[in-house]
């Protein structure tokens, strides 16, 4: 009895599901989908797959044409559509899944979710791709157009004393969590009604006050150097970088990079050609003498006692301060200049040059060192090199008769003490430690357009070591050419002659001199 009603329960449920065999036949050609169901915001109840996936397709090309608006706040807004980042429908087989709600699985699966969609629709959701770098693309220029500079509160020291400039919030579109925003929008809200997206804008509060920098005027440390044997463009040079400095504000724990500061080295910077080391080589190159900017400063912080980051000495010896009391920087050698501020307050940077041609920095801060404190520095020198026996270079680059001469530089190996005096008591350690290469007297003689009996000529000039025959041999050949194809041709060759058989003379001599006294020590 039990297996019989059974049977009858089973056959009852059949003729529910599928009421006439017709009908099923009908259904299962026409693959209609059961009613309640719906794809993102289309109702596909009783329509076929091929329709379902026809207006699905007709809803997303609507959507792709919607704008989308993205908010940075305070009327900041950018739209674009989902055609701008080539919006597209990624899970075109959901309309498989919903054609088979109801239509697969066993016979009480499929009655129980008829029943169910005749209590509660079901909704498949619509999943978008597009190309992402293309929205990307869009947020960094949303960033470029919206982003706002930090401004910290500055000091600017006039005649009249201290002045504060206001800061500035800054604004900065979070561009990765701002993409982010805009994939979770498309996913779940587009089509839907929603129109806006918020960016993700981080504020960045500016640094200091006005009430903390009015408490910014005790002098922390002052240095001057002179520069009163340099030329125009050096002088020019060392006034620029100066200028670039001065003003600075720096906060406590900071760091301060001079090459950051005042680079880059260009005439549209305000730099000039002028003499720079290179290589053991006076150079000509723009921006030449900036490192006297970077010593002057150097020797100010140490006086002010603050952290030093980053220091490097010349490569040769300079003459406007001691040994190791110096601070090298070079943009395309690595070296640098940096300090930080270490005290608890904000300091300010002085710098200006004078007409008489001195360069001096002073730092001014919150003094918080005991009155009586005293803080000096001295420069020792280690070990001196004298110089090697010049050194003759020929330069293709220059005519003949060009001979210029770069003076001899003593090698050093130098440290540089700090010494304290307070209460009393006085303390010593050494602050840095340096080299600087011994660099002989180089002569450079020109060569350019010499041909091979000139070029010859030179070196034989060039083997006595006498700068003055050298230029003589240098300086004949030089007037030869000049005078080549006109009537003192044939007196300028034989003042090249007579030059190198000074040489040659001169020469000999050495030799027989050197043999004479190769003699005189065998004896």
């Amino acid at each position: 009895m039990k297996k019989q009603f059974n049977c009858a329960a089973l056959i009852l449920l059949a003729m529910l599901l599928f009421p006439a065999g017709k009908a099923y036949a009908a259904e299962s050609d026409a693959r209609k989908i059961a009613n309640g169901v719906y794809i993102g915001s289309v109702d596909v109840s009783g329509m076929s797959v091929d329709d379902a996936e026809t207006a699905v397709s007709q809803f997303v090309d609507e959507v792709s044409a919607e704008q989308i608006t993205l908010s940075a706040g305070e009327g900041r807004e950018t739209s674009f559509t989902g055609e701008d980042i080539g919006l597209y429908w990624s899970n075109t087989s959901i309309v498989e899944d919903a054609y088979a709600l109801g239509h697969q699985g066993n016979i009480i699966k499929r009655y129980k979710a008829l029943k169910d969609l005749e209590k509660n629709n079901y909704t498949f959701d619509i999943e978008y791709g597009y190309e992402k770098e293309l929205l990307e693309g869009i947020v960094a220029r949303c960033a470029d157009e919206y982003d706002q500079e930090t401004i910290n509160y500055n000091l600017k020291k006039t005649a009249d004393g201290f002045v504060v400039s206001d800061g500035q919030t800054g604004y900065l579109v979070d561009q990765p969590g701002s993409v982010s925003a805009i994939e979770s929008f498309i996913q779940s809200g587009l089509g839907k009604g929603q129109t806006s997206v918020d960016l993700i804008v981080k504020a960045d509060e500016p640094k200091g006050s006005a009430e903390e920098l009015s408490k910014v005027r005790d002098v922390l440390g002052t240095f001057t150097t002179s520069y009163k044997s340099s030329g125009a463009s050096r002088s020019a040079n060392v006034a620029n970088g100066c200028r670039l400095i001065d003003g600075s504000t720096i906060y406590p724990g900071e760091e301060f990079s001079v090459l950051d500061t005042i680079t880059p080295f260009t005439e549209a910077n305000g730099y000039f050609p002028a003499g720079s080391y290179l290589n053991g080589l006076v150079v000509e190159s723009v921006g030449g003498g900036i490192c006297q900017v970077s010593t002057t400063l150097y020797n100010a912080v140490l006086l002010a006692e603050l952290e030093v980051t980053e220091r490097h000495n010349h490569s040769m010896i300079v003459n406007y301060v001691d040994p190791s009391a110096d601070a090298a920087i070079a943009e395309s050698g690595g070296k640098n200049f940096k300090f930080v501020n270490s005290t608890e307050y904000p300091i300010y940077i002085e710098g200006y040059t004078s007409s008489d041609k001195h360069i001096t920095f002073t730092i001014y801060g919150v003094e918080t060192r005991d009155a009586g404190r005293h803080v000096s520095y001295k420069s020792e020198v280690l070990e001196t090199t004298p110089a090697s026996a010049d050194q003759f270079v020929t330069d293709p680059s220059q005519n003949v008769g060009y001979v210029g001469t770069q003076s001899a530089h003593l090698g050093y190996k130098a440290q540089l003490w700090k010494i304290v005096t307070e209460n009393g008591e006085t303390t010593k350690e050494v602050v840095n430690s340096s080299n600087y290469k011994m660099v002989p007297k180089i002569i450079t003689v020109g060569t350019g357009g010499a041909d091979a009996t000139a070029v010859s000529q030179l070196q034989t000039a060039i083997a006595t070591g006498d700068v003055g025959t050298v230029k003589a041999v240098a300086g004949a050949l030089a007037a030869a050419r000049t005078a080549a194809g006109t009537e003192g041709e044939e007196a300028a060759a034989q003042a090249v002659g007579d030059a190198v058989g000074a040489a040659n003379a001169l020469l000999k001599q050495q030799a027989e001199a050197a043999d004479t006294a190769e003699v005189i020590q065998t004896d």
